[in-house]
């Protein structure tokens, strides 16, 4: 990569920034205060926390009760920054997925490939009925409305008879080392 030296010269030791300007080159000698750019901030944030226990026990996807956030852009050129960590756990010979929803729409999920279920994230359960795993993702949305826009979690599992436990273990026993966990998901707008 090429370096170019830049003339600081050109800037008075008088010259004064603004409030939100930066030094820009203007040409391969020059330097002047330029606006910053607007882009990239963060306009608000918004998170659901869920601390109670819950399952679902269903081959294709159905929410999981209550990781859901709603979140009103300011303009249709934001983008919308989702992350979500999930505490679950199930039998260890199944698998479960969880998708993100954008409204009615799953976004953030793999290509469709045959008969393989398209998901943000996928969980085999582990070796013990004690134990728990985090599910957790981002994914930066462009939602383009300024509408109020609500973000959740589905979740299917692999087989019906087996049941996915959101925040407790499968076995859940009432003993000092079995958890119980949180859930949630957040959002942030990014401003364009």
């Amino acid at each position: 990569m090429a370096i170019t030296t830049l003339n600081l010269r050109a800037l008075n030791r008088s010259d004064t920034a603004s409030a939100g300007q930066l030094v820009t080159a203007t040409s391969a000698v020059a330097m002047d205060f330029q606006a910053a750019a607007a882009g990239g901030k963060i306009g608000q944030v918004l998170q659901t926390v869920v601390s109670d226990t819950s399952s679902i026990n269903s081959a294709s996807m159905v929410d999981l009760t209550g990781i859901t956030v709603a979140i009103t852009p300011v303009a249709t050129s934001s983008k919308i920054l989702v992350f979500f960590s999930v505490n679950g756990s199930g039998d260890p010979n199944y698998a479960f997925n969880i998708q993100i929803m954008r409204t009615t729409t799953a976004i953030g999920i793999g290509d469709a490939a045959s008969n393989r279920m398209r998901a943000t994230c996928h969980l085999q359960a582990d070796t013990f009925d004690t134990d728990l795993r985090t599910m957790t993702s981002m994914y930066l949305d462009s939602p383009s409305t300024t509408s109020a826009t609500t973000y959740k979690l589905q979740g299917a599992v692999e087989n019906t008879s087996h049941a996915l436990y959101i925040n407790r273990s499968e076995a859940d026993a009432d003993s000092t080392y079995v958890g119980r966990t949180m859930s949630q998901i957040t959002v942030m707008e990014v401003l364009a």
